[in-house]
């Protein structure tokens, strides 16, 4: 028997699991939407980066939508194949390639950017409510990244 001192572990008190949850149910509440338009929820987040910002490079919209590029690389060739984004290397460093929206890809994102005003008008908090709450995990997020940058990796701590 554990010690009445103990912490319990509660899924609906823990922080983390609220996150976790909300990102499922905000995947379940996008996904019909952007399966309309044949997209996934990081094609449709790197849409939006290049909406922004067009001509980033590639490790320039991994920053901006927390991607890998590992993981960026391929859903830029999806997205290339499908005419909606050209990728070419940067004249000045052959090294980093630069991607662009096309005319197909800028339609898309006018379709697109309806989906997150669909989305948005069933949440029932204010627009102000909203950015306070966005903002607040923007900050959770750049909090916990800053100590995820700084913790001794598992090599370190065991070695």
């Amino acid at each position: 028997m554990a010690p009445t001192d103990a912490p319990v572990l509660d899924l609906d008190r823990m922080l983390c699991f609220a996150i976790y949850s909300a990102n499922g149910a905000f995947n379940r509440a996008y996904r019909p939407m952007l399966d309309q338009l044949g997209l996934t929820y990081p094609q449709y987040l790197v849409l939006m980066a290049l909406g922004d910002a067009d001509g980033l490079t590639v490790g320039e919209i991994g920053a901006r939508v927390f991607l890998e590029s590992n993981t960026l690389t391929p859903l830029l060739k999806r997205l290339e194949a499908a005419g909606h984004v050209a990728r070419r290397r940067d004249a000045a460093d052959e090294r980093q390639v630069r991607v662009s929206l096309t005319d197909q890809g800028r339609s898309l994102l006018q379709d697109a950017c309806a989906v997150t005003g669909s989305l948005a008008g069933r949440l029932a908090i204010t627009e102000t409510q909203a950015m306070a709450l966005r903002d607040s995990i923007a900050a959770l997020r750049d909090i916990l990244q800053d100590a995820g940058a700084t913790a001794p990796a598992a090599a370190d701590r065991d070695g």
